[in-house]
């Protein structure tokens, strides 16, 4: 969150930022109210200054004998502790309504950000993995239509068990996502992450730390918990993304400079309501409500900030180098930043199977795979994680970034796709053989049940 000092002594800054995201909110409310209360707090100040000096008069009034004199004072004193208690209703009333409103205020974007209204004005920074691409068939089947024929994915039985937007891997199916993760997790091992397993359900402070409370409510599911406007600490969300968990695994703490740079890694099942809910896009596994994803965090000094986004973005890449998978890498513009980021690319894998973009010349179409993000000192402030160099030196607020790396489903729609063959298989990338037993190509399972029979 923005603090109020900031607010306070740059609201074009927040302005500009409410347009530029594209936030509709009253910012002169907010500093309407915070004048209010500011200027109660120091009212308040002065009548316990006032009243502790009639307090002082009291006694000395009856030490001399004066006793009219101090029945006055007492009523003074008496009238000064009801306008007293009336300025702190009032001022606490005020202050609620300025800690909810700081939590709508998003995320000042760098000066660096290209400033648009939508996706549309996003820039694409650099493309890889085009130089040098793999013969493909002349029709590639969408990952939809090829899962299903290799019984490797099985939407209907998904659905059954669960509903829409759910989906079951099967066979090769499910052993290719169990590869992906384990690899996944092995190559940011190398780069020095240190794995977390955290708890799948958060409480609403976590969401409320990363940035996920109050905003986007939503599109999160709800576990427990009967009071729909509050948001209790004991209430619990299944996890959107393991930035949650792991970000406030550090809440409320202060770290040492020579705990930092931390780097972790997590792999989750994810769970958002929003998936689905995008027309063609509900086919398939691009958009599902649950999906696995290995999320790397990063808490680092704030001058280090704008270097570790760089490396956050080659090590989200490192995977897909490894996988030999086409890929670009795309510049968010203001309006499709975000409320909580001030910087963020996508990285986005290309899927040769569906015409729904306006992707390569090959055709096909771009799926996010990971956004890299750096949020500054905004999470922290939500959630209160600040570090110090020495023991003995006063704490601030550090910085956190995160990526995805990667996003599984939409991985394994790039591979259906990306390495089919011309008789409906697919080969299996190398660097996932060893993960897969040393299977090189995934050729498909026979159906269960009457569904082996066509159906009669």
């Amino acid at each position: 969150m923005l603090s109020r000092q900031f607010v306070r002594e740059n609201p074009e800054v927040v302005r500009a930022a409410l347009d530029n995201k594209g936030v509709d909110l009253d910012l002169d409310r907010i500093l309407d109210v915070d004048e209010e209360w500011r200027e109660l707090k120091q009212r308040g100040d002065d009548l316990r200054h006032e009243r502790n000096e009639v307090s002082s008069e009291i006694g000395e009034l009856k030490a001399a004998g004066k006793e009219a004199a101090a029945e006055e004072a007492i009523e003074r004193s008496q009238d000064l502790k009801a306008e007293l208690q009336a300025i702190e209703e009032r001022a606490e009333e005020l202050e609620a309504e300025l800690e909810a409103s700081l939590l709508e205020l998003p995320q000042i974007p760098q000066d660096s950000v290209p400033v648009g209204e939508d996706e549309s004005e996003n820039v694409e920074r650099r493309r890889e993995g085009f130089d040098d691409l793999r013969e493909l068939p002349a029709n590639v089947e969408p990952h939809y239509d090829l899962g299903e024929e290799l019984e490797i994915l099985d939407f209907e039985r998904g659905a059954k068990v669960a509903g829409a937007g759910f989906y079951v891997a099967k066979g090769d199916g499910a052993r290719l996502e169990h590869a992906l993760i384990q690899f996944m997790l092995d190559v940011h091992r190398e780069q020095g992450y240190e794995d977390v397993f955290p708890p799948i359900p958060v409480n609403s402070a976590s969401m409320r730390g990363t940035g996920q409370l109050p905003k986007f409510t939503e599109d999160a599911y709800r576990v427990e918990g009967s009071n729909e406007e509050a948001y209790d600490d004991d209430d619990l969300w299944l996890l959107p993304t393991a930035e949650v968990p792991v970000t406030n695994l550090h809440r409320d703490e202060i770290l040492l400079g020579e705990d930092l740079p931390l780097k972790y890694q997590a792999y989750t099942p994810n769970f958002r309501q929003e998936a689905g809910e995008h027309g063609t896009e509900t086919r398939g596994i691009v958009r599902v409500h649950q999906f696995n994803k290995v999320e790397m965090v990063n808490f680092v000094r704030p001058e280090e900030s704008d270097e570790r986004f760089e490396g956050l973005v080659d090590e989200a890449e490192e995977v897909l180098r490894r996988l030999d998978l086409p890929y670009r890498i795309l510049e968010m513009c203001t309006g499709d930043l975000g409320f909580t980021q001030a910087k963020k690319y996508d990285v986005e894998v290309w899927a040769p199977g569906d015409d729904m973009d306006e992707g390569p010349e090959q055709g096909g179409r771009w799926l996010e795979v990971s956004s890299v993000s750096n949020f500054e000192d905004f999470q922290a402030r939500r959630a209160g994680i600040r570090y110090r160099e020495e023991h003995h030196e006063s704490a601030e607020y550090l910085h956190t970034l995160n990526g995805s790396g990667l996003a599984v489903p939409r991985i394994v729609v790039a591979i259906l796709e990306y390495y089919q063959n011309d008789d409906g298989t697919v080969t299996v990338p190398e660097a996932l053989r060893p993960y897969m037993g040393g299977t090189e190509v995934i050729e498909g399972h026979d159906a269960v049940g009457e569904s082996k029979l066509g159906g009669e």
